[in-house]
């Protein structure tokens, strides 16, 4: 079977790996899509993301969608045959963060296609993978395989919104209009934002801002642009560039919330930090997700609009053609690689 390899910066490699063998305790899933993330970019063209930098050869890729194949000892779960998405975490569900109900922040996870720990963990780019059984969650009535690829960085979306707070009739800004961006603005009006701007320096982008249905679009190189807005309750900085949470922190309200979804550079980043004094912001992280998986499963399910940020589906054999696209945001928004049939 193919599958997409990371060697370093720069060294992306469509190789020929062994079918594994379910383990006990887990599932064997035949990969049918997987979404391009703006991390596997980072490790292809970094070899690192954010903090975490390669230290082995890793099969990339989390965003991933199936059926399944067969089950390892003691394993059970949806008939084989059955379309899943793969959850892409495995939590220890012994550390406090666990015992608190976080499980997307615990200290001692496994996700797929992740150089956080060493022996990294491998991911899911590949024709065939095993992952821990309780794992796979079987497709809602009506959501596609194709589709259902975008349950893992729309499950980041909603779990930046939850973060953010009630956004009902509130007025949300999402800095960055990248595929996570244009999720988060879907993800605020799914959850009742009254308004929703994006901001970003390409239009292209922005015009799959207004497909995931933000209200209001504004070049974010450009201060006369009349779209600024003055009233903003909460915002999502997306785009993973300090500017971005500049701009988030000197338009939200006193007392407004600013979440910082995107990852920053590895090391210091310069913020407006006296603006938290003084106009009582608070700022919060959003990290991955847990629960909001499924959540993100029965949203797909009801909203066909979501097809429209998925700009192509290239053969896992053209991989570096798929991420030179999808690391082009003027001419992508979700890459997805296909594997089989």
């Amino acid at each position: 079977m193919l599958g997409c390899v990371i060697h370093g910066a720069g060294e992306l490699r469509v190789a020929e790996l062994p079918v594994p063998e379910p383990a006990p305790g887990q599932a064997l899933v035949a990969v049918r899509y997987g979404g391009v993330c703006g991390s596997d970019l980072h490790y292809w063209r970094h070899g690192g993301v954010g903090d975490f930098r390669l230290r082995e050869p890793m099969v990339l890729g989390h965003e991933v969608v199936g059926t399944v194949v067969a089950y390892g000892a003691g394993a059970g779960g949806p008939a084989p045959g059955t379309a899943v998405a793969v959850h892409p975490a495995t939590p220890c569900a012994r550390c406090p963060e666990c015992g608190a109900g976080r499980a997307n922040v615990c200290r001692d996870t496994r996700y797929l296609g992740s150089a956080a720990r060493f022996p990294h963990v491998q991911g899911g780019f590949a024709g065939q993978v095993a992952v821990p059984a309780g794992q796979l969650r079987p497709l809602p009535d009506g959501l596609g395989l194709r589709r259902a690829a975008l349950a893992e960085p729309l499950a980041v979306a909603l779990h930046a919104v939850r973060r953010a707070g009630d956004v009902s009739g509130r007025h949300v800004l999402v800095t960055g209009a990248g595929p996570i961006g244009c999720l988060v603005v879907a993800a605020a009006k799914a959850a009742g934002a009254a308004r929703v701007t994006a901001t970003d320096l390409l239009p292209e982008a922005l015009a799959y801002a207004a497909v995931a249905g933000a209200d209001t679009l504004v070049r974010a190189d450009d201060p006369d642009d009349t779209g600024w807005p003055a009233d903003v309750d909460m915002a999502v900085e997306a785009s993973g560039a300090a500017a971005g949470l500049d701009t988030c922190l000197r338009l939200v309200r006193r007392g407004g919330v600013v979440v910082q979804l995107g990852m920053l550079p590895p090391g210091p980043s310069p913020f407006p930090g006296n603006l938290l004094v003084s106009r009582e912001i608070e700022l919060r992280g959003a990290f991955r997700f847990d629960t909001e998986f499924d959540d993100a499963l029965h949203l797909l399910a009801a909203r066909a609009e979501f097809d429209g940020l998925i700009s192509a589906v290239v053969p896992v054999r053209e991989a570096e053609a798929a991420f030179t696209l999808a690391a082009d945001r003027s001419r992508s928004c979700k890459v997805l690689l296909e594997f089989g049939n």
